[in-house]
């Protein structure tokens, strides 16, 4: 089984993929998350500081990296969302704005300006699109779909605002239909998550979904959560 954990911004991908894999005993791919990817890529930069071009790099650098990392799982895994949501992340600031932040005012039925360069950036996501709709298809056996139910995280990486997340998010939902993907939508605590995924695929737990949330938990907290701009400095000067 190939099982994706999809969802927009804070939805809860990351704790629920970490502990699905300790629960069932399943391997988890271990790309590199964009916070990860950021002080490499663009260094001293946070996401909303990033230009069109800086993102397209950073959606390319995550989706290359999942390729690599699921290809060395043949007999199955579960990952931390797809390249679908890196894609849709950069398809929705058509509408948004490349900093969504700066377009906080704005109604639902309203976009940014069109200009020239976002004009082309659209073009180049539409193109994509088209490469990772074909590796997604070729990919997953199945996608859970976390609901947008969750506060946004509040921890500087994020350059969303809540109409950014609904759109991701039914834009996620969307393509996965699309493609004819099984999307499962499953929600509640993590508990019921866990469970509830368990009930869906037949899977067999090794452990107590108390010890693997708390093993996830464990994982989670060792994240690197340093602002962009901090670590790069970090990186430069051990450098």
């Amino acid at each position: 089984m190939k099982l994706a954990i999809s969802g927009t911004y804070s939805s809860g991908k990351t704790l629920t993929s970490y502990a699905l894999a300790h629960y069932v005993d399943i391997p988890r791919t271990r790309a590199r998350t964009m916070r990860e990817l950021l002080p490499v890529a663009v260094p001293g930069k946070t996401l909303e500081q990033c230009t069109g071009a800086e993102l397209i790099q950073l959606i390319v650098r995550r989706h290359v990296e999942r390729c690599v990392h699921e290809s060395h799982l043949t007999k199955g895994f579960v990952s931390d969302g797809s390249s679908l949501q890196e894609w849709l992340y950069g398809a929705v600031r058509v509408i948004v704005g490349i900093n969504p932040n700066d377009s906080v005012h704005l109604s639902d039925v309203e976009a940014v300006e069109r200009t020239p360069e976002m004009a082309f950036f659209d073009e180049v996501m539409g193109e994509l699109g088209k490469a990772i709709k074909d590796h997604v298809k070729q990919t997953y056996d199945a996608f859970v779909h976390l609901p947008n139910e969750l506060e946004l995280a509040k921890d500087g990486h994020r350059p969303v605002n809540e109409r950014f997340r609904r759109l991701a998010d039914e834009g996620i939902a969307a393509a996965i239909d699309e493609l004819g993907i099984p999307r499962h939508v499953v929600g509640g605590t993590l508990p019921e998550r866990l469970n509830q995924i368990v009930d869906l695929f037949g899977f067999a737990p090794v452990m107590t979904v108390d010890e693997a949330i708390g093993r996830a938990q464990e994982e989670y907290r060792a994240v690197d959560m340093t602002i962009e701009s901090d670590r790069a400095w970090a990186v430069t000067a051990a450098s």
